[in-house]
């Protein structure tokens, strides 16, 4: 049977494979440029091209919606000259059929645009264009975009084109997300590459001006952003610009001084500790203005905290018409994470350094002062002994009696002064008590000279001389600022041995308000940390003090039986054992439970 005695129905049936014989050629080639890697521009041209192709009207435009109620053009196929050009961008708005799709998420056609209001629809009227046909492209259950045909004929456009779109928009979507997971791979390769640079520099610990330049071109390249800078909060909240980078020449001079301003991303920041997004159009103030006279239009940033407090912040800018990913803030708090290590490494090192600074002073000023001590105390006593000695040996010789009697009464008291101040000087140091008793006898004598009531809970047996010697220190110097400044009633003492770790805390009554950079306890924290140490101060106003600290136990002390003691030893903490004849088991179970529930409240 010849075309032309086909009836009707076989005439719609020959189209309509023709149709879906075009339909699967066009999947074949989209298929094989997406398998291939084509870039995605390269993939949305072919898309418009081969859905021109299969439907037959004269412009093809592919939208991406965007999450500011704009659409893109991602590709566009036409026969004619048109407006709808890639990268352009649209207000999704009015009747236009693109931007009902965005909403009804379904087909739709408009077989007469000229009622139809909006930009896209009077750019459609002005190429001529009279009948629009399209479908969503669905991308993981949400409208990630849509395709839209447009004809000029007079004629209405053919039945069911508007569902033939949809067929070709689920190929469409499945290259769409292969493209998306594609670039997701590529993207968080070259992040991870990123937090990799930056993490070596940070673990290498180089100058922080370079950490901080290097940080701000990684992040800006990798965001594909125009400028990048950090700043630093103040005390005050006032900003200090610490690095900037620009793709395109340097980053544009940072006012100075940094006004606050309710729309500035910084003080916005400041206040939220939270990451934002801003788009600088009709954004009044002087940090706005800045940066549109530097062509930019919108800006991400996050905030950068140490150790949960407020730092600085990392800021991108965009002059591209898009807006960043969503992701963007997100993605940009990693490397603001990296950061704030880097900073909390930097200030690590600086307080090492001023800790050292201050442990090699304090023991050259502690040298100078027995130095000092001695010269002018126990030296001179023992040379006016020395000199009365021999003036007592000559009044020998001559005879005279009573001046022998008289001189060596003089050197008596001379030699016995020096005793004195030599004991002085000596406990100035550390007590014998402490090399020979140990912490607990060592805090009892401690005790029974401060000007009030102090009880003392020591759960612990001898330890090693240098944590002996600290830990003594530690309550010393706590019961001396008691007893100067704290106005107290009453204090107590405690500490013990637990997991290889001696915990201290001495607590009063007192008005409270001890200043923890204070020289005394600035001190005690140094000595603390040469011996991996902690100190905890509390002290609000009119609520006591509490001085509270955990002090390791050397790798070597923590077993083995325990040597006998003497000055300078370095004695080992025993292992648990039975106690001698005539302790109280009973003093020994209040003793461990008293020391758990105070290791509970002082960590």
């Amino acid at each position: 049977m010849g075309r032309g005695s086909r009836t009707p129905h076989e005439e719609r049936a020959v189209a309509e494979l023709a149709g879906r014989e075009k339909i699967v050629a066009a999947q074949r080639r989209l298929a094989t440029l997406v398998s291939g890697g084509a870039p995605a521009a390269e993939v949305f041209a072919a898309i418009a091209e081969q859905v021109g192709d299969v439907i037959g009207l004269p412009l093809v435009v592919v939208w991406r919606y965007d999450s500011d109620g704009m659409g893109t053009v991602v590709g566009a196929w036409c026969e004619l000259a048109h407006p709808f050009e890639v990268g352009s961008r649209w207000p999704l708005d009015g009747g236009a059929l693109c931007a009902l799709l965005s909403t009804t998420g379904r087909p739709g056609r408009i077989d007469d645009l000229t009622a139809a209001d909006g930009a896209i629809a009077d750019a459609q009227r002005g190429s001529g264009m009279r009948a629009c046909a399209g479908a969503p492209i669905l991308v993981d259950g949400g409208v990630w975009g849509a395709i839209s045909v447009l004809s000029t004929a007079s004629t209405a456009l053919p039945q069911q084109i508007e569902y033939r779109l949809a067929e070709i928009t689920e190929l469409v979507a499945s290259a769409i997300s292969n493209i998306a997971s594609r670039e997701e791979l590529a993207r968080l390769a070259e992040e991870q590459s990123a937090l990799r640079r930056v993490a070596t520099l940070v673990a290498r610990a180089v100058p922080e001006e370079q950490l901080f330049a290097t940080v701000a071109e990684e992040v800006g390249r990798l965001f594909g952003a125009d400028l990048a800078g950090l700043i630093r909060y103040e005390d005050d909240l006032s900003i200090t610009p610490v690095a900037g980078w620009g793709a395109v020449g340097a980053h544009p001079p940072w006012p100075d001084p940094w006004p606050a301003d309710e729309a500035d991303p910084a003080t916005m920041m400041a206040k939220t500790r939270q990451p934002v997004r801003i788009d600088w159009q009709g954004v009044p103030g002087p940090i706005a203005g800045m940066l549109r006279d530097a062509g930019i239009r919108s800006s991400v940033g996050s905030p950068v905290l140490v150790d949960g407090r407020l730092w600085g912040a990392f800021a991108l800018h965009s002059s591209d018409s898009n807006p960043f990913p969503l992701d963007s803030e997100s993605r940009l708090e990693a490397f603001a994470e990296l950061i704030a290590i880097a900073i909390s490494n930097i200030e690590a090192r600086a307080e090492l350094a001023a800790s050292r600074a201050r442990i090699v002073e304090a023991a050259d000023g502690e040298r100078r002062r027995v130095v000092r001590d001695l010269h002018d105390g126990a030296q001179q006593r023992l040379v006016h002994t020395i000199v009365t000695v021999k003036r007592g040996q000559l009044a020998l010789d001559n005879g005279s009696e009573s001046e022998t009697r008289a001189l060596l009464a003089e050197a008596l008291d001379h030699a016995q002064q020096a005793t004195q101040e030599l004991r002085e000087l000596a406990h100035g140091l550390l007590p014998a008590v402490l090399a020979y008793g140990g912490l607990r006898a060592a805090v009892q004598e401690l005790a029974s000279r401060t000007p009030l009531p102090v009880e003392t809970r020591i759960f612990a047996d001898r330890l090693p001389a240098r944590v002996e010697a600290t830990a003594y220190f530690v309550i010393a110097e706590a019961l001396t600022n008691i007893a100067k400044h704290s106005g107290a009633r009453r204090a107590t003492i405690r500490g013990s041995v637990e997991r290889s770790t001696v915990y201290l805390e001495v607590r009063d009554d007192g008005v409270g308000g001890a200043r923890p950079d204070g020289s005394g306890l600035l001190g005690l924290a140094d000595r603390l940390g040469a011996l991996g140490g902690r100190l905890r101060i509390e002290s609000p106003s009119h609520g006591g003090t509490l001085i509270a600290c955990e002090l390791p136990l050397p790798t070597s002390a923590r077993g083995g039986s325990a040597p006998a003691h003497g000055p300078g030893a370095e004695p080992p903490v025993p292992r648990q054992r039975p106690r001698g004849a005539g302790h109280d088991s009973s003093v020994t179970a209040r003793a461990q439970s008293a020391s758990g529930v105070w290791r509970g409240r002082a960590r």
